[in-house]
């Protein structure tokens, strides 16, 4: 199989030596194997600026999706009400995932290339003095939104509701502290800006809300209540874990120290996103979310014109050592590219010559 690059918000492109972690097979009851575990989480709750006393990690087996549901599933009692802002397909898929666990909510939507608006929120919750968590996803892949996570925690504060944000796709990527936003619940996944391989998410949480989940899972083997018992013990995780994933992640955090910490990589990300969208501006392809609202990591290109076909610039892109997003827009003709992952701006301008050799704009 060809080797390429990938432009996308995760799976990413991942380093050699992230890669070599998962040639070793690992044993869920070894001590050693218990001890990455709990390394992972003891540096987890660093990069969220995070105390033990006050914060806590749990890791759950499956996607992100997988991680999202069982903190929908564990933080919501009979009796809680969710308002969940979206502005994209990830956020409307946790409005789905209530549907499904029968979470009673409200719905406040808004345009994918929009912010959802403070007045807007605070009438809402004003309005429903039912209503006792606030979910929001904070880099919204759809398009690339970055979501304004600082005024929705003001508004969760001031309002006492507890607040729960899918930070899938900017947790490691981009500098988020968690204590001071007063985030009751973030979710992340091993695949993302952390750069490891996909098998597991994550969830940095209140001890004093994990502790209130007890008793509320509509799921077994989501119940993130009872993961946490049981990790918190020695690192063993409850169900069988993906071991060599485990093991990858842990060798991720340590390249990310390496390489600077999360300052580091974000102004990484940056650069390459920056770089990005000058030189597909240049080449003719608009993006679909304002300069002021675009997040760092991944971006969301506008069809140059009515002719242009996704399937065969896909093809050749990939023919040519780089794999990409189709977009996930039902209003505009979008196709994605992210930046995240083991990649650099030589890539970025590899990427962007062959972009411009295949429209034609270098003979």
């Amino acid at each position: 199989m060809k080797q390429y690059k990938l432009l996308t918000p995760g799976p990413l492109t991942t380093t050699e030596a992230v890669k070599r972690e998962m040639l070793f097979d690992r044993c869920t009851w070894d001590d050693d194997y218990k001890q990455i575990t709990q390394k992972i989480r003891t540096d987890l709750l660093k990069l969220a600026h995070a105390e033990n006393d006050d914060y806590t990690v749990v890791l759950m087996q499956g996607s992100g999706t997988f991680t999202v549901e069982s903190v929908m599933t564990s933080a919501f009692s009979k009796e809680d009400k969710a308002l969940i802002i979206t502005n994209g397909a990830y956020g409307e898929r946790m409005v789905k995932i209530a549907n499904y666990i029968g979470i009673k909510h409200t719905h406040y939507a808004v345009a994918y290339n929009e912010y959802p608006k403070e007045a807007e929120i605070r009438n809402l919750l004003s309005l429903d003095n039912e209503i006792t968590h606030i979910v929001m996803v904070h880099c919204e892949t759809t398009t690339g939104i970055l979501n304004p996570i600082e005024m929705i925690a003001n508004v969760a504060k001031e309002t006492n509701k507890t607040l729960i944000i899918d930070a899938m796709s900017s947790f490691g990527g981009m500098e988020i502290d968690i204590p001071a936003l007063g985030i009751d619940f973030l979710i992340s996944s091993a695949n993302k800006c952390i750069q490891g391989v996909p098998g597991f998410g994550f969830v940095i949480a209140k001890r004093e809300k994990i502790i209130s989940c007890k008793g509320n899972a509509r799921s077994l083997s989501l119940d993130l209540y009872d993961q946490w018992v049981v990790m918190d013990k020695d690192g063993k995780w409850r169900y069988t874990s993906p071991t060599h994933v485990v093991a990858a992640f842990g060798k991720s955090l340590d390249e990310l120290d390496t390489e600077g910490g999360i300052p580091a990589r974000e102004q990484r990300y940056r650069n390459n996103n920056q770089l990005l969208r000058k030189r597909m501006k240049a080449i003719g392809f608009d993006t679909y979310i304002s300069e002021d609202k675009q997040s760092p990591i991944i971006t969301s290109f506008i069809y140059p014109n009515d002719q242009f076909s996704f399937q065969a610039f896909y093809d050749y892109m990939k023919e040519h050592g780089f794999v990409i997003y189709p977009g996930k827009l039902t209003d505009e003709d979008t196709f994605r590219m992210g930046n995240i992952g083991e990649i650099y701006e030589e890539d970025i301008n590899r990427l962007c010559d062959i972009i411009e050799n295949y429209l034609g704009v270098k003979a």
